[in-house]
């Protein structure tokens, strides 16, 4: 490992503390969260609605309910139609993971999971299909992976994405 290599590790382990991708995964990450939070995105909303659905065991249910009350995700707030039962709603928080499942659902598709006849998610004024999600710079360019640095926090460049997958072409 020369001395760059080093300084690089170096500074991506003192950087992955600060890293948030581990608490987001450890409160959106799990398969029934996820359903869950995409099952709010479709409209479901009563405790009922979840379990019939998904198919999902009551207390795992409850359990992931609870997660994501607790994590600001959803909200839990009586039924006015029927005080025995419960709505949970996705809060703003839990909303601003619309682009997160439109990605995860869009490289989905483009590895060519899923099955046929699956639901477009279109534009309500349009009726159109709506545009993939992408990384969009300052100035409204759209950024592919050899567009992209890490800079640490006094603005040096730590790495760079696309560097990885070049030298894998190389040795190849």
């Amino acid at each position: 490992m020369t001395a760059r290599d080093a300084d690089l590790v170096a500074a991506f382990q003192a950087s992955s503390d600060a890293c948030p991708i581990p608490e987001a995964v450890a409160i959106i990450g799990e398969r029934w969260t996820c359903l869950i939070i995409r099952a709010s995105l479709l409209g479901l909303c009563h405790f009922e609605e979840f379990q019939a659905c998904l198919g999902i065991a009551r207390n795992i249910l409850s359990d992931r309910l609870g997660r994501l009350v607790t994590a600001g995700i959803l909200a839990r707030t009586p039924d006015p139609e029927d005080g025995r039962r419960v709505i949970y709603a996705l809060t703003e928080r839990g909303e601003a993971l619309v682009p997160v499942f439109v990605a995860m659902r869009q490289w989905a598709l483009d590895a060519g999971l899923g099955k046929p006849g699956q639901p477009t998610l279109a534009d309500r004024r349009h009726r159109q299909p709506v545009e993939g999600v992408a990384i969009v710079a300052h100035d409204g360019r759209s950024l592919a992976i050899d567009d992209l640095m890490w800079l640490g926090p006094d603005g040096e460049e730590l790495m760079t994405p696309g560097a990885s997958r070049a030298s894998r072409a190389v040795a190849a």
